[in-house]
């Protein structure tokens, strides 16, 4: 396998786990509407959009028959309330070994980009002191199709300065890593094996990668 000259990460599931903020948030709105929306309701949200989520949410509770203007003014409070819990994040809430991973490869002359398709991304980075540690950030405030297409990971070889081919990008979630493959690059999983078969390497997290498996792709 070719050396690599740049590594593009995906946000939430990889450097850090916002899940427990979104459920958060989802759970308060419920409250507000009068039922109760439970961690096992929250499953159904994972890996769709913010209004899909909505309809989950309002299916739960029986109010599928609320308009759109309603709607989004449903989900826009979320948002809110979600971005309120994203202020109180601290550094501690890095997920393990990702912040040691990123000083490694900046040290390696790797350079480093974020392919998210949060718009609160910016927000995230600040709160976990990390922002530094990225040459590029691509988010959901700067592209318009969502993984599996690969424009955010295109766009972030493109602000790199390097060819798609040279990247590797880390990635928890299966659309992420068919995106990635889609934009030609090559994958390090984090998680499942069995759900993240097509990456090249799957880890269940940082402190599992050896180095010496990297260093080998390394200039």
């Amino acid at each position: 396998m070719k050396p690599f000259k740049a590594a593009i990460f995906d946000l939430d599931g990889v450097i850090v786990d916002t899940a427990k903020f979104h459920f958060l948030a989802w759970h308060r709105l419920a409250a507000e509407l009068g039922f109760e929306f439970t961690e096992k309701d929250n499953e159904r949200q994972k890996g769709v959009s913010r209004m899909e989520s909505l309809e989950v949410l309002l299916e739960v509770g029986g109010l599928l028959d609320l308009s759109s203007e309603k709607k989004e003014e449903l989900a826009t409070k979320k948002n809110e309330w979600y971005k309120e819990y994203l202020y109180k994040m601290t550094p501690a809430e890095i997920l393990p070994g990702a912040k040691d991973f990123l000083k490694y490869l900046r040290l390696r002359g790797i350079r480093i980009a974020l392919a998210s398709a949060s718009k609160n991304a910016p927000i995230i980075l600040e709160k976990l002191n990390i922002t530094d540690l990225f040459d590029a950030i691509v988010d959901g405030n700067s592209v318009s199709k969502a993984k599996p297409n690969p424009e955010v990971f295109l766009k972030a070889a493109e602000q790199l300065g390097i060819a798609p081919s040279d990247c590797f990008v880390f990635e928890d979630a299966q659309a992420g890593v068919e995106g990635a493959k889609r934009a030609g690059m090559r994958v390090v999983g984090i998680g499942e094996p069995t759900v993240l078969n097509q990456a090249e390497i799957v880890v269940r997290g940082f402190p599992d990668i050896e180095p010496v498996i990297l260093l080998s792709h390394i200039n």
